[in-house]
């Protein structure tokens, strides 16, 4: 037996003892035992070190809403930080470290913070750093990100697996206490499709720490029995270990099942970890009530405890909290814990009620002294409670306890009734928030409804089911349960926020050290508006979320102010109700499956091509194809770039994202969507096109082909495909839906090359079947053409990114490799080569041409010279009227020019700033600076685009390229943004 352990009782496995270590010191308890029940079944009271002080702290609840027993579990890469002592599972061989604390929990340094109270009220941060500002980077935030913090996360990598699955029910069952399973047994038999989920170890809530019974059988069997009969129907689902962390649109829930958090060496093939997205067509919350602290002096000294938890402990885990116990209360379920204490042999001193009289304390006759109208103002111990004062009438009486459980009513847990913009609702006669009726797809029942009692809470939540499984078509049979005996009902009473006679510090927020003279002055400072006084004061915004803390703090507030805490109000309920950890977000992925890779239908073509792959985006990419002799990636490049100048080169493009957009009214809609004119576009001809956004930037840029009267194909860059078909979709859903239009993505569908270079048309001409002169197939044409022999169709363009002589075919993605290939072996006669991004790069910036890195979302149409595609006949298209802001038509934005060094053996980078000749490097200096760069080996240097103030009339202009990085200084001038062939001679023979 350990110190406090019962003999006998609990419902932990007392054959099967489990050994475990915290803080390297070895401990054993048994199956069954959470890691807090184990500590205190072996006398440890002391558990953690409080966020700003560093106060010795116990723990305090048997559940999440946990603040000070806070631990880090596990070693290595399992190490997992900030885990509540009260919700893991103890298991052989668990080794566990408090936290906060050096050099070691009984003697911490950091309770030095302790002494320094007086300065480090609410609100310390803003009035101490600001002064004086030169120690803000070299002593204060150094200072304050050393203090921040709870846990230390591991820098090893998680070997822990983790997935995501959805699931889809009639009915979700959030919580498995006394109402959750009346209403999950109601529901499932009934046929419907239930989910049942609870986010502790055992389900059962608060019936496995019941002494009552319910149908003449103790409350524990009770849930046996029911939970053997919910997973005997195949319709239902029972999900243990699993908290409901989020409710969102179309009524989805969020929820994490700890799969694998209770056992030493977790199964490779099984999550330790899963994450629910849960589909419901009705919800039931059946979350409970969870007990207010009192706020007293010193009500943080490890041995003060909610009642419920002692209750638990004793009941459950068969754990007396101390041996000699007071219990303070403002309701009678001090009660019940006073009867279970006495049943248990553990010495009951005194029973402090703040009420006068009471249901329950006049039908007391324990052997227990009672206190009518008295309060616990302080308590003594450092590391473990000693003594408490009581205070009555104005006397002070002094109590010898080791423990003390304290109630001061409950607050219905309605956390997730509110993420969706619900308020919650004061009510005096409950003494709590609460949420006055059912949202819809959300209805709530026992005591998360206020309903308080055993009998109630079984009814309850059997009535809601029935009322929402009425709703779905479901014929429901009432549910029978049978009397519950030795049941006490608590009504709620007046809340008591303030306790007289208080000399030490009375904690409101116990993890952040907020204290009831925070919350004064937060109020005298002018923040007494809740949403300001939890930031002033730091108040509920811990890893509890003010579970416990909120509702005290509202109160306080509400009585320094003289208005209910109704008129006060609540801080936003958002998601999550519980931490969830990054590896349950990400499910599988991260490592090599962060991201989903994606591979052009011609990766197998290039490949074999001896191409050097780059990652851009999603996709592996060609970027230069190395050939014996080239010893430099530079050397490979230039050579493309040459070849395709003189010849010809194939380049993969299928990464383009490609939308099809059909229906009578896609031209009208298209329209609305460019800034320049569809509605003339002729079926067979493509146009490029600029998409800004609402606010006149431009957004992505692509082309436009006209496949048929009432039949597009819009390309889009390779970053931006998923985001414009997200723009189109909503366009065509939401600011347009009276409009006919269809669009489909058909990136994935196509394989898609560019034959580039003064011979393409040569090469082409051997698999097209049609003729592709330029009198019969002109630039900028567009159509479906037959290849080898009529064996297969394509769509040919004639478009250049290179200003060269330039096709790009597509066809489906299937035949991608071997129609490649089919030209490259037609163009070797002619020189071909394979060509990858590098080249194109090149290519681009030697013809001036954009990509998103001058589409950066801070230029328009005329910062890049498209002014002229900015079409004044049209009636209106997105982005249209923004482009008439005084700011976007300042004579001093950038414009985009070229930029090439006035010693070709010089060079600069893309990013370096423009200076003017002379002037000094910084900031109220800089011009603009160099969106792109590359070595031209037609013009024998490095040349650029820039985007730089007045620049379209600086042609000429010697200026200063800078890189403060590199320390790089290159003399250079601004030119004309197009370096090749400015008249496009090349691009239309």
């Amino acid at each position: 037996m350990t110190s406090y352990r019962l003999a006998e009782g609990g419902l932990v496995d007392r054959s099967r003892p489990l050994s475990f270590t915290v803080d390297d010191k070895p401990y054993i308890g048994f199956e069954g035992d959470s890691l807090a029940s184990a500590l205190l079944a072996n006398g440890r009271m002391l558990m953690g070190r409080s966020f700003k002080y560093h106060r010795p702290r116990g723990v305090l609840t048997a559940g999440a809403a946990e603040p000070n027993a806070l631990m880090t579990i596990g070693e290595g890469g399992r190490t997992e930080p900030n885990t509540r002592a009260t919700m893991q599972e103890l298991y052989q061989g668990l080794v566990a470290q408090s936290q906060n604390r050096w050099p070691s929990l009984d003697f911490d340094i950091g309770s030095f913070n302790s002494l320094l109270s007086p300065f480090l009220s609410a609100g310390f941060y803003y009035k101490t750093f600001m002064w004086p500002a030169a120690l803000w980077e070299r002593l204060y935030e150094p200072f304050i990100r050393k203090a921040a913090g709870l846990g230390k996360a591991s820098y090893e990598t998680d070997p822990g697996l983790y997935e995501k699955q959805w699931a889809h029910c009639d009915l979700l069952v959030i919580g498995g206490g006394v109402t959750g399973l009346a209403a999950a047994l109601t529901a499932g038999r009934a046929g419907a499709r239930v989910i049942l989920l609870d986010e502790n170890a055992r389900i059962g809530g608060g019936l496995l720490a019941e002494t009552a019974t319910i149908g003449g059988t103790p409350a524990s069997d009770f849930v046996s029995t029911t939970l053997a009969e919910l997973e005997s129907l195949s319709n239902v689902v029972v999900l243990a270990r699993t908290t409901a962390f989020g409710w969102y649109d179309g009524n989805v829930f969020g929820a994490v099942e700890r799969v694998q958090k209770h056992v030493a060496d977790p199964k490779p093939n099984l999550p330790v970890e899963r994450l629910w997205r849960i589909v419901a067509k009705e919800a039931i919350l059946a979350t409970g009530a969870e007990e207010r602290p009192l706020v007293f002096g010193g009500n943080d000294t490890p041995g003060v405890m909610m009642a419920g938890a002692v209750r638990t402990y004793l009941n459950r885990y068969g754990v007396a909290p101390g041996r000699r116990v007071a219990i303070f209360t403002t309701n009678d379920s001090g009660y019940a814990l006073a009867r279970d204490l006495e049943a248990a042999g553990v010495t009951l001193a005194a029973i402090i009620d703040s009420r006068t009289v009471g249901a329950a304390s006049d039908t007391y006759s324990g052997p227990a002294r009672v206190v009518h109208g008295g309060y616990v103002s302080d308590t003594r111990g450092g590391k473990a409670l000693s003594s408490i004062t009581v205070f009555k009438d104005g006397r002070m009486e002094k109590l010898s306890v080791d423990a003390l459980a304290m109630s001061g009513g409950f607050s219905p847990v309605i956390h997730l009734a509110c993420q969706r913009g619900g308020k919650p609702e004061w009510s005096d006669e409950n003494g709590a928030f609460v949420v006055r009726e059912d949202r819809r797809g959300l209805a709530l029942a026992g005591a998360a409804a206020a309903v308080t009692g055993l009998s109630a809470c079984l009814a309850s939540g059997a009535a809601k089911a029935t009322a929402l499984l009425a709703g779905l078509g479901f014929k429901v049979e009432a549910a029978e349960f049978g009397a519950v005996e030795g049941d006490i009902v608590a009504p709620a009473t007046k809340p008591v926020w303030s306790v007289p006679g208080i000399k030490g510090k009375a904690f409101v927020d116990y993890q952040n050290d907020v204290h009831r003279r925070d919350i004064a002055l937060a109020l005298r400072e002018g923040y007494g508006h809740v949403e300001l006084a939890k930031r002033y004061t730091t108040n509920g915004m811990a890893t509890d979320q003010g579970k416990l803390s909120n509702v005290n703090a509202i109160g306080l507030l509400a009585e320094a102010r003289g208005i209910s805490p109704g008129d006060v109000g609540t801080t936003t309920f958002r998601p999550f109700y519980t931490p969830v950890s990054f590896g349950a977000l990400a499910g599988t992925s991260h490592g090599r499956h962060f991201q989903p890779v994606r591979r052009s239908p011609l990766h197998d073509w290039a490949r074999k091509n001896d191409a050097q792959f780059v990652e851009t985006g999603l996709w592996y990419r060609s970027s230069w194809f190395p050939r014996a002799g080239e010893t430099t990636w530079r050397e490979s490049v230039d050579r493309e770039v040459k070849t395709v100048r003189s010849n010809a080169g194939l380049c993969d493009v299928s990464m383009l994202g490609k939308i099809e957009i059909t229906g009578n009214d896609a031209a009208e809609f298209l329209n609305r969507i460019y800034s320049n004119s569809v509605l003339n576009l002729s079926v067979g001809r493509a146009r490029y096109g600029l998409m800004l956004r609402e606010d006149g930037f431009i957004y992505d840029d692509g082309t436009v082909s006209r496949l048929e009267k009432g039949r597009f194909l819009v390309t889009t860059t390779t970053a931006y495909a998923a985001g414009v078909m997200n723009h189109l979709e909503f366009c065509a859903q939401v600011l347009w839906p009276e409009l006919d239009v269809r669009l489909a993505s058909v990136t994935d569908q196509w394989a898609q090359m560019s034959i580039a270079g003064p011979r393409s048309r040569l090469i082409l001409q051997s698999i097209v079947d049609e003729d592709i002169s330029n009198d019969a197939f002109p630039f900028l044409a567009v159509r479906e053409v037959s290849l080898f022999g009529g064996r297969l169709s394509g769509r040919l363009f004639r478009i250049s990114f290179s200003g060269e002589l330039a096709y790009e075919l597509a066809v489906p993605a299937g035949y991608g490799e071997s129609t490649a290939d089919a030209l490259m072996e037609a163009g070797k006669e002619h020189g071909i080569c394979a060509y990858g991004v590098e080249a194109l790069g090149v290519l681009r910036i030697e013809k001036g041409h954009v990509t998103h890195n001058e589409i950066n979302g801070t230029v328009v149409p005329a910062d890049l010279g498209f002014g002229k595609m900015v079409s004044a006949a049209k009636d209106d298209f997105i982005g249209k009227h923004m482009l008439g802001r005084e700011g976007l038509n300042d004579p001093d934005r950038p414009q985009l020019v070229g930029v090439k060094p006035l010693d070709p053996a010089t060079t600069f980078r893309s990013g370096s700033h423009i200076l003017k000749k002379g002037a000094a490097a910084i900031l109220e200096n800089d011009q603009g600076y160099v969106s792109s760069s590359c070595f031209s080996p037609h013009v024998g240097s490095t040349i650029g685009l820039a985007l730089v103030k007045h620049g379209a009339s600086r042609h000429g202009e010697e200026v200063l390229v800078w890189n403060g990085l590199g320390d790089e200084y290159t003399p250079a001038r601004l030119c004309d943004p197009v370096f090749f062939d400015p008249t496009n001679e090349r691009l239309k023979v």
